[in-house]
C-alpha cells in the first residue's frame, strides 16, 4: 500500500492584520482547520478562487510557512520541527508561478545543476541528473542556451527540471501556468504528467484552470481557507452549480453537457472531455 506523502490535521495558518500605521488590528485565517491525506505517487489538484488559501497551503508543504495551529507531515516529517526543515525541502520540491523567480543560472544546464550541487551531490551524478531532467521535460537541446532567450513555457519547463534534478518524492506546482499562453500551459502540464508516470513522483497542482485538473486522481476545492469539496474529477465536475457557487469556472464541455442534461437529454454527469460528450450524444440515437 502507498505511503502517505502529505498529511495534515486541523491545519491552521493565521496572519496578523495591521492598519496603515502598522498596528495590529486583528488576525485572519488563511487556512482554517484543513485535513488532507495525499498518498505517494498521486496526482492531486487543489482548486480555489483567489484568496481561497490554496497558495498558502502549497507553501506549507515546502515549509516556506509553518502552521500556527495543527500539524502537517511531509513524508512523515513534522514541518514545525526545525531539525527536519532540510529533509522536508528535499522531499517536496516547489515550482512557482513566475519561472524568472526560480531561474538563477546564465546557462540552462548550470541552472538545473544548481539544486543538486547545493545538496552536495557528486559532480558526475549532477551532470547525469541534469541530462535526465532536461530530457524528462523535453529541453535537452536547449542545455547550452541562455534562459533569458526562452519562451515562458520553456522557462517553466527548465524550472521544473531544476526541481526534478534534486529528486524530490513530491513536486508542488503553485499556479505554474498562470503566466503562460495556452500552448505553454499544455507543454508544462504534459511534462508534469509524464514525469509522474515515469518516476512515480507525487504531484500537487495548485491552479484555477479547470482544464488542467481533469487527469488528477483527486481534487480538493478550497474556499475561505477550508476544504469545501473533494473527490475524483468526475465527482467534482458533476456538481456544476456547486462549483459556480464557489466562483470557479467549469470546462466548456462540462458546462455544455450539464445544460443539455438540464434540457432533458440522457447524458451522464461529470463529462470532462469533448470525446466523452460526442460518445454520449451518439448513443442517444
Amino acid at each position: 500500500m502507498a505511503e502517505e506523502m502529505v498529511r495534515t490535521r486541523d491545519l491552521v495558518f493565521e496572519y496578523e492584520k495591521r492598519d496603515e500605521e502598522g498596528n495590529v488590528i486583528g488576525s485572519s485565517r488563511a487556512i482554517d482547520e484543513v485535513d488532507l491525506d495525499i498518498k505517494e505517487g498521486q496526482f492531486i489538484a487543489i482548486l480555489g478562487h483567489n484568496g481561497s488559501g490554496k497558495s498558502t497551503l502549497a507553501k506549507h508543504i515546502n515549509a516556506i510557512l509553518v502552521p500556527t495551529g495543527g500539524t502537517i507531515w511531509v513524508d512523515g516529517k513534522d514541518t514545525k520541527d526545525p531539525e527536519e526543515l532540510w529533509n522536508v525541502r528535499q522531499s517536496a520540491g516547489m515550482v512557482f508561478q513566475n519561472p524568472d523567480n526560480q531561474i538563477i543560472g546564465t546557462v540552462v544546464e548550470e541552472d538545473v545543476g544548481f539544486g543538486p550541487e547545493n545538496l552536495g551531490v557528486p559532480t558526475d551524478e549532477i551532470w547525469k541528473r541534469v541530462e535526465d531532467s532536461l530530457k524528462a521535460v523535453g529541453m535537452i537541446e536547449y542545455r547550452h542556451h541562455s534562459p533569458n532567450k526562452l519562451s515562458g513555457g520553456q522557462k517553466q519547463r527548465v524550472a521544473i527540471a531544476g526541481v526534478i534534478a534534486m529528486e524530490p518524492k513530491c513536486v508542488v506546482l503553485d499556479e505554474p501556468t498562470a503566466m503562460l499562453d495556452p500552448i505553454g500551459r499544455k507543454e508544462v502540464l504534459n511534462t508534469v504528467r509524464a514525469l509522474r508516470h515515469r518516476k512515480n513522483v507525487t504531484v500537487i497542482l495548485i491552479t484555477h484552470y479547470m482544464e488542467e485538473v481533469i487527469y488528477a486522481d483527486k481534487i480538493f476545492v478550497m474556499d475561505h481557507g477550508k476544504v469545501v469539496m473533494n473527490g475524483t474529477p468526475k465527482e467534482i465536475f458533476s456538481q456544476v452549480d456547486m462549483l459556480k457557487h464557489y466562483r470557479l469556472d467549469v470546462p466548456q464541455v462540462t458546462m455544455l453537457a450539464d445544460e443539455l442534461r438540464k434540457k432533458g437529454l440522457d447524458i451522464p454527469a461529470g463529462i470532462l472531455k469533448k470525446e466523452e460528450l460526442v460518445e454520449a450524444l451518439c448513443q442517444l440515437n
